[in-house]
């Protein structure tokens, strides 16, 4: 960064670092111990769609490469929000969220070889304790942070803020939290929620 920029507040965007992700396995320890929340086996990863045969073989290469995984508990799953942004959804067993890391950065990672890492949105790996309150931890891809999302049980679009807020207390040793509490968007309905 120049002095220009630091004189009229301009910084230079955060480079994506699709490593963070595996500081998931770690952070879920810490939510397991502290807050009793569990992983569900399930992650997604969210990214804008683009017309066009490039972007389709990138998909196939995706679920050849992921289903090949003898681990997984269901094949993956590709589907399309009310927004037109495209889910994957990977599922493992719960006690295997390391799997579920690695095919949220292999899925990733492909995205952004091929070309298509402008279209990278997000990812989630889905939690939930033993009332059945789910939780997510979301990896902002141009961010290169996590934040938590909490949406309240029981339907509507409603989030548990308490919630977040503790669990971004617990995670700040783990994670790279996001401090910007604005960019902390909601993900109503995502896959793996």
């Amino acid at each position: 960064m120049g002095f220009l920029d630091a004189l009229f507040g301009r910084s230079k965007p955060v480079r994506p670092d699709l490593d963070q992700l595996f500081a998931v396995p770690s952070a879920a320890i810490t939510l397991q111990s502290s807050a009793g929340f569990t992983p569900t086996g399930l992650g997604s990863v969210c990214f804008a769609s683009v017309e066009g045969g490039g972007f389709s073989r990138i998909q196939d290469e995706i679920r050849g490469l992921l289903d090949a995984d003898a681990s997984r508990t269901a094949p993956v799953e590709f589907s399309q929000d009310s927004y037109g942004y495209t889910w994957l959804l990977t599922r493992h067993s719960p006690d295997d969220v390391t799997a579920v890391v690695n095919d949220l950065h292999a899925a990733n990672t492909s995205l952004k070889d091929g070309g298509f890492g402008p279209q990278l949105l997000c990812s989630l790996v889905g939690f939930r304790d033993e009332r059945q309150r789910p939780l997510a931890l979301v990896y902002l891809y141009k961010r290169g942070t996590f934040y938590p999302f909490a949406p309240q049980p029981g339907g509507g679009e409603r989030r548990d803020n308490g919630l977040e807020l503790q669990i971004r207390g617990l995670l700040t040793d783990d994670l790279r939290i996001e401090q910007d509490l604005s960019r902390w968007f909601p993900v109503w309905g995502a896959p793996g929620l």
